[in-house]
């Protein structure tokens, strides 16, 4: 059975279907996952993407990608998580230790956090356009057709904008990492 099928089952109550959906998605989910959320959280909110797919079921469209759909919901999920740790916790991997494992010392923490706050100073002022996408797109977590509608633009805007900040963001804190305390960010970014 496809994916499409296999939800269409889940929607009807089928739990066989959602073990099989599971044992298809769970690995590359986790995956993504891992690089956005600590180990420890990563199974439990896979679970929670898992009990999220179970109950909207009913709601989904086929036709689409159901791994695109699925990814969604694990995107939302590892945004819950994150935020109920506070701002103050969160800390991006791109600025953790080498070996991706939360700084322990309060100063370092607080230098990546520094690091952090220059990488999306690189974006430019708060609510210029790339800035703006930025913030809406990965600190709330909303959609791109969500974000096109209130800025006021084309999806495809929206998409090229989010890359180039990506791109910015990545410059940013490679430079910050290789510079060391004190010396200046790279700017702007290469393919």
């Amino acid at each position: 059975m496809d994916d499409d099928g296999l939800i269409a089952a889940m929607a009807a109550g089928d739990d066989v279907a959602l073990r099989e959906l599971f044992s298809r998605h769970a690995p590359w989910l986790a995956a993504r996952m891992r690089v956005v959320l600590p180990a420890a959280d990563v199974e439990d909110a896979l679970q929670e993407t898992f009990l999220a797919a179970w109950r909207g079921a009913g709601n989904y469209q086929p036709g689409g990608a159901a791994g695109g759909w699925l990814w969604g919901i694990a995107r939302r999920q590892a945004a819950l998580v994150l935020r109920r740790r506070g701002p103050a916790a969160v800390v991006l991997p791109a600025v953790l230790a080498a070996d991706w494992r939360q700084p322990s010392d309060p100063a370092e923490a607080a230098l990546s956090r520094a690091d952090l706050e220059r990488a999306v100073a690189s974006l430019g002022p708060p609510g210029c356009p790339g800035r703006e996408v930025w913030r809406l797109m990965y600190v709330e977590d909303r959609p791109v057709a969500e974000v096109a509608r209130l800025m006021g633009v084309p999806e495809g805007t929206v998409k090229s904008r989010a890359h180039r900040a990506r791109r910015q963001l990545r410059a940013a804190l490679r430079g910050t990492s290789r510079a060391g305390p004190g010396r200046p960010v790279a700017e702007g970014g290469s393919r």
